[in-house]
């Protein structure tokens, strides 16, 4: 009888074990789990700040603006849960934002209009929300994105187009035919 209750007894303590180890192991994998979304979601806020100074730098972005700009990244998680989903979302929303400011960074300096641009992006940043709760999931999923999306402007083509007049219409479209097979070529 004695042997039974002894050999309860181990059998007991090394359940215990075995499900402590278990648990120990769940905590570090879930531990790991949050140091790689808290690392990716740094990585994705430095990467658009970094950005942001760049646009300074450049010329199209007030550098009174850049706090108000960043803003976007650093309430991102305010009134949202951390989720993959979320954060997928702000690196959808950060690569919009930079793939379209530096387009028309681009575009501007050509045109020699980093003016304009400094006044639209100034427009941009007034129109941010001022306090952390409005930067909610509706503002990321349907308000932001179409903002960044009016940031766009005719192509250098279609301006040339319409300031040379009709009659160089025809060497404006081969020069956009060779850069979209420029462009095919790329990809």
């Amino acid at each position: 009888m004695n042997y039974i209750i002894i050999a309860t007894i181990v059998l007991l303590i090394t359940l215990l074990g075995v499900y402590l180890v278990i648990e120990n192991n769940r905590q570090k994998a879930k531990n790991a789990e949050k140091q790689i979304f808290n690392q990716r979601h740094n990585e994705v806020t430095l990467h658009f700040k970094t950005k942001t100074s760049e646009f300074v730098a450049a010329g199209a972005l007030p550098s009174k603006y850049s706090g108000t700009v960043n803003a976007i990244v650093n309430n991102f998680f305010v009134v949202q849960a951390h989720s993959e989903d979320n954060l997928n979302q702000l690196e959808r929303i950060v690569e919009l934002f930079i793939l379209t400011v530096g387009e028309e960074v681009y575009k501007h300096r050509e045109k020699d209009t980093m003016d304009s641009l400094k006044d639209t992006l100034t427009a941009f940043a007034k129109e941010l929300p001022t306090n952390g709760v409005a930067y909610n999931r509706d503002f990321y999923f349907e308000s932001l994105p179409a903002m960044i999306t009016l940031l766009k402007t005719a192509d250098i083509t279609d301006i040339d187009d319409k300031e040379d007049g009709n009659s160089e219409r025809d060497e404006g479209e081969h020069n956009q035919s060779e850069t979209n097979k420029l462009a095919a070529a790329q990809i």
